[in-house]
């Protein structure tokens, strides 16, 4: 039976199956291709995130604090290392734009895989309750072109689980079993211009921690910008079209009705978070960023659930006073709808540095 012509056809496309994961392994479960990756990609930018900070551990004492976010999270480490002898702690950002709770839990995994290196993980988000956008985070598949080189064959099943449509699903399942087909433009691009692709990797390998640790934010603000919550209409500074377009886009919208799936997103991804640092001695700390240049007013929007609330009832989890950087939410210290300037980001370096310290210092 086995000698039959269906078996010897079942053989062969299991072996070929084998085979292409196989090269797939070689290529890109290892260090080969991390070595050539493009440094303005998505992958790319997480890696040169990942390994700078690898680098930089070596470098800090036993007091260091590791923050984490998207861009918005945006301040100066060098700024809050110039405190260390008032707070007794160093910084280090290994924040990433354009991620959110479930790659930073990858970085996070790989940063610290003893789980000792961090006195704490600083956590920075919009909110401290629940609000559903208008996009189901929870099947957002760019994470799976930031965390590429990080998943291992264990994490196959439950990063597929984690998205929530089937064919989400099957697409980060077939990423995660073949990372060829999350890279094969990456791969086209360096086939196409190799001399190009290596010139770039060496000239970020050289230069990266420094462009970053000495980045300089815009002076460039927001001043001029008027909101009325009531009709959802805003005053733009004139010349601004930037400024125009994100706001018609990103915040001039009425609040969408409210699901859970966001909740059940942070439950499970800064929920494994918690549980990675559980019964260590790192403390998790959350911080509300400045939320923009004029917020919306709180209670537009019954917001159902409060998940990072309740996770500070949990030992090890710090919540900062969530109202510590309200100060900062004026359309003089933004550079656009959504991110601070220059000014804003020193402001909440000094800021964040001694409110981290404070509550470390009640922590334990």
């Amino acid at each position: 039976m086995l000698d039959s012509p269906l078996w010897r056809r079942v053989g062969a496309i299991l072996l070929a199956a084998a085979g292409v994961w196989t090269l797939d392994a070689l290529v890109f479960r290892t260090w080969v291709y991390g070595s050539v990756l493009e440094p303005d990609s998505s992958t790319g930018t997480f890696e040169l995130i990942l390994r700078r900070e690898q680098f930089a551990q070596a470098r800090y004492g036993p007091n260091l604090i590791l923050t984490m976010g998207d861009s918005r999270f945006a301040y100066y480490p060098r700024e809050a290392n110039r405190l260390q002898a008032e707070t007794g702690f160093s910084f280090r950002h290994a924040g990433v734009a354009g991620t959110d709770a479930r790659a930073w839990y990858y970085m996070v995994r790989d940063l610290d895989p003893t789980r000792r290196r961090y006195r704490a993980v600083v956590i920075g988000v919009d909110d401290y309750d629940d609000e559903d956008g208008a996009y189901d985070i929870g099947d957002d598949l760019a994470t799976m072109h930031y965390v590429a080189l990080r998943l291992r064959m264990t994490d196959v099943v439950p990063f597929a689980l984690s998205f929530n449509a089937p064919v989400r699903k099957w697409e980060a399942f077939r990423g995660s079993v073949l990372k060829g087909v999350i890279l094969q433009r990456d791969v086209l691009a360096l086939l196409t211009h190799p001399a190009k692709r290596m010139a770039a990797v060496e000239l970020n390998a050289r230069g990266f921690e420094e462009w970053t640790y000495d980045y300089v934010d815009t002076k460039r603000n927001v001043a001029g910008l008027a909101i009325d919550w009531r009709s959802f209409a805003a005053t733009i500074p004139p010349g601004n079209a930037e400024l125009k377009d994100q706001m018609e886009r990103f915040v001039l919208k009425r609040p969408e009705p409210q699901t859970g799936k966001r909740a059940a997103f942070r439950r499970q991804w800064f929920g494994q978070m918690l549980d990675y640092y559980r019964g260590t001695g790192t403390k998790v700390v959350f911080v509300r960023l400045p939320r923009g240049p004029i917020p919306r007013p709180d209670g537009m929007v019954k917001k159902l659930t409060c998940t990072i609330r309740d996770f500070g009832a949990r030992p090890g989890v710090v919540l900062v006073n969530e109202h510590a950087f309200e100060s900062l939410e004026r359309p003089e210290l933004f550079k656009d709808a959504f991110h601070l300037n220059d000014t804003g980001d020193s402001l909440l370096s000094a800021m964040l540095a001694r409110e981290v310290s404070r509550v470390m210092r009640h922590a334990f």
